[in-house]
């Protein structure tokens, strides 16, 4: 299986898709502020397990840094990512 991590700015998700379907998301909220607010990470369900959720995580953390965003993560997997990921503490 092949898939693609797209960043969807305008719905303001990062996306994993085969080929015209949505696996995946994370949603975020960019402020004023400069800081990206991630409420949520879905998978569906029959691609859970396959590292989907970690590639699109990634995918998100580094356009943040990229960009000059400090993460604000409410999502529990984006939260796990970072303690997970030190290069990403930064982004705190």
């Amino acid at each position: 299986m092949e898939y693609k991590i797209v960043n969807n700015i305008t719905n303001s998700r990062i996306e994993a898709k085969l080929d015209t379907e949505v696996i995946g998301l994370v949603d975020y909220e960019l402020t004023d502020e400069k800081v990206m607010i991630v409420p949520h990470t879905e998978v569906n369900t029959k691609y859970e397990g396959q590292g989907i959720a970690g590639a699109m995580t990634k995918a998100l953390l580094d356009f943040a840094e990229t960009n000059g965003y400090r993460v604000l993560p409410i999502c529990p997997y984006t939260k796990t990512y970072i303690d997970r990921h030190p290069e990403y503490h930064k982004l705190l």
